[in-house]
């Protein structure tokens, strides 16, 4: 059921033992907005803990930094930038997938999974949305927390380059500047730092790179394999989902990755021309305009070839 701003916020207000849940494969935002959350309930003198289906990649740690574990009950259950029950992981699906309270989402092909949902699909990242929701709650915010919240803005924008970024955008990164992020170190940390494994990794990713209709469809694919050769996680295939795109000339960018559940999953980038969401949302995934995935249960290769006779077929 989808709330208002006020109610959702009261039910946080209200609340006891939170636990809150970020999507598998985190990215800043799922992070950011969760670990700001949990900093902002724990200064209202709440019991919170914070819990993620995969590990928690090394360029996040500074997030949970201070942060000390804390055992809670979960007695209310909130999950963070995640669209649909199933992008919580399995496991984690399994154990809270039906007892979800709240939800705090910006896609605009959330599901509505949580007892309680509060979208707002303009918003940038779910972290302008946490934002207020830590203003709300009359929490001040700390350098930490700005930090956090800042994170999720800039790795969701691109560091402010993508389409959704708003005014508002900027007002809220301004504010948090002023409040302490530190902006350029995470700026370095998430756009400019990578390990020698990740840029080989990159290399190895290059080359399966190929273009179809007339170079305005690029697909990269990614698979296990070659993960393990260059002794990388999955957090370095999000420095691969925007490559496809900033070829010239490319409107749909494909990246394909095969997981180790023996599935596949699709990330899809495009230019103003084309929705990537509807395009997922047609294999039962979703996410933005500009940006959106979905997964199916086939080869890499398998995948590939269902999701190009789909563009060739319907969209192009």
């Amino acid at each position: 059921m989808l709330v208002d701003f006020t109610q959702a916020v009261n039910e946080l207000k209200e609340a006891e033992d939170i636990l809150i849940l970020c999507h598998r494969n985190p990215d800043g935002d799922t992070l950011g907005s969760g670990y700001a959350l949990l900093r902002a309930l724990r200064d209202m003198g709440k019991r919170a803990s914070l819990s993620c289906y995969d590990r928690i990649p090394d360029k996040f740690h500074y997030l949970r930094k201070g942060l000390t574990p804390v055992s809670c009950e979960d007695k209310f259950i909130v999950s963070v930038d995640v669209a649909e029950r199933k992008l919580l992981g399995e496991s984690v699906s399994e154990k809270y997938g039906d007892r979800i309270d709240l939800s705090f989402d910006h896609h605009g092909t959330s599901r509505l999974f949580a007892k309680t949902t509060y979208c707002e699909p303009d918003s940038a990242s779910a972290c302008e949305i946490i934002y207020n929701v830590i203003k709300a709650l009359g929490v001040e915010i700390s350098a930490d927390i700005a930090s956090c919240l800042y994170t999720g803005i800039s790795t969701d924008t691109g560091c402010f380059r993508y389409s959704n970024v708003t005014p508002r955008t900027h007002r809220i990164a301004a504010e948090l500047i002023e409040k302490g992020a530190d902006h350029s170190r995470i700026n370095v940390r998430m756009f400019e730092t990578r390990t020698l494994d990740s840029i080989m990794f990159e290399r190895m990713c290059l080359d399966t790179l190929e273009c179809y209709a007339g170079g305005s469809v690029a697909v990269i694919t990614v698979t296990v394999d070659m993960m393990e050769q260059c002794g990388v996680d999955r957090s370095a295939i999000d420095s691969i989902k925007p490559i496809t795109r900033q070829i010239d000339g490319v409107e749909i960018g494909i990246t394909v990755k095969e997981e180790e559940n023996g599935k596949t999953g699709v990330s899809v980038r495009t230019g103003e021309s084309f929705d990537a969401s509807l395009i997922c949302a047609h294999f039962g995934g979703g996410g933005h305009a500009r940006a959106a995935g979905c997964e199916m249960a086939l080869s890499p290769e398998e995948t590939k070839m269902k999701i190009l006779e789909y563009l060739y077929n319907d969209v192009l």
